[in-house]
């Protein structure tokens, strides 16, 4: 059985040291997936079990774990950030050695995560940044900000606005407001296309445009549904849409309904430019079909090998990997992240996905 108490005093050296290597370009032969012979029970709290996406990560992370010969406790919050907080209180209670956080609501744990420290269990952070609180060891994450930077750059491309085509009407939605991912996402795809509303070459005709007029409470596709077709109602009687900036492929999927019951997706009124994210299978059939245009893949099988490496680092005493060190502060410290990188995807290369084992051609029949 790993010494917790070890493996935290491990961590404050650990890191700095790693900031230094990272900082010097080094790299740790730390990250190796070996087995960890009698190892002890990891807890992971994913969640929600309404999208795909967090199934996969949660069967994922217990799959590394369990090939690296840890115990795995796996719960899932079910959007309900109080229900997650008492789930990490009672894998605290039961002593786990480590603790693998997917957060509901970045900002909810801070109380819970202190007991976690005060038991000498580490903390990784899983994709989404934990907020406010001292008692983060460590992140792991996909390149957030070129998400929304690859986002914005295929609606660019296929509306020739390089080329200085235009005006064409836009509009755009966020992520989840209590999601510390949502403004990377925002920010990168605002960085490229500010240029283009600013010139008038994109107009959004609703005029929201700011992170907090166009977010979606829980990433949910029936919410952002009721918001784009409200949006059609007020704002495009007469005229159409060319282009919606969606960060998510359940909320892409939920505009898609709005659009489809407005009478887009026929010869005289083609569906707009519809991006997405995180490459689930049935927005995926959908770019194959037609509807979807792009989504962001995110292959989360590295990132559940990532954070599984991270936690067996920390609990055998080696040194985790780490890419960065000054870029996600979570208000209270800068967290060490190891940062993984997302491919765009469209109708053109979706091959990838089956070339990489991510689906069966039969899956995307």
């Amino acid at each position: 059985m790993v010494n917790r108490r070890a493996a935290l005093a491990f961590l404050g050296g650990a890191a700095s040291l790693a900031l230094t290597l990272s900082a010097c370009g080094q790299s740790s032969e730390a990250g190796s997936a070996s087995s960890s012979e009698g190892g002890g029970t990891v807890g992971i709290a994913m969640p929600t079990r309404a999208s795909e996406r967090w199934l996969t990560d949660g069967k994922s992370v217990v799959e590394k774990l369990k090939g690296m010969g840890y115990k795995t406790k796996l719960v899932y919050g079910d959007d309900d950030p109080k229900a997650q907080y008492s789930q990490i209180e009672t894998l605290v209670k039961q002593g786990v050695e480590a603790l693998i956080i997917a957060a509901i609501d970045a900002k909810s744990l801070n109380g819970v995560l202190q007991q976690a420290a005060d038991a000498k269990i580490p903390v990784i952070s899983y994709d989404r940044l934990i907020l406010g609180t001292k008692n983060v060891d460590y992140y792991v994450s996909f390149d957030n900000e070129m998400v929304g930077r690859q986002e914005a750059r295929y609606i660019i491309e296929k509306l020739g606005l390089e080329k200085g085509k235009g005006p064409f009407n836009i509009e755009m939605f966020a992520g989840s407001p209590d999601d510390n991912n949502t403004k990377y996402f925002y920010n990168g795809a605002m960085a490229l296309l500010e240029e283009y509303l600013e010139s008038k070459q994109l107009v959004v005709r609703s005029g929201e445009t700011e992170m907090n007029k166009i977010t979606t409470l829980r990433w949910d596709g029936a919410t952002a549904q009721k918001r784009m077709s409200g949006l059609l109602t007020k704002w495009y009687s007469g005229r159409k849409v060319d282009a919606v900036l969606s960060p998510y492929d359940g909320i892409s999927r939920g505009v898609l309904s709005a659009l489809k019951s407005d009478g887009y997706g026929s010869g005289s009124k083609p569906l707009p430019i519809v991006t997405g994210q995180d490459a689930e299978l049935e927005s995926v059939k959908l770019i194959i079909a037609g509807e979807q245009s792009q989504t962001v893949y995110k292959d989360i099988r590295a990132l559940a090998e990532a954070a599984t490496e991270m936690v067996d680092d920390i609990l055998t005493g080696r040194l985790p990997r780490v890419d960065n060190r000054t870029d996600y502060n979570n208000g209270v410290k800068d967290v060490p992240v190891h940062l993984l990188q997302p491919q765009s995807v469209d109708k053109t290369n979706y091959r990838m996905l089956i070339t990489d084992g991510y689906y069966t051609a039969g899956q995307l029949r």
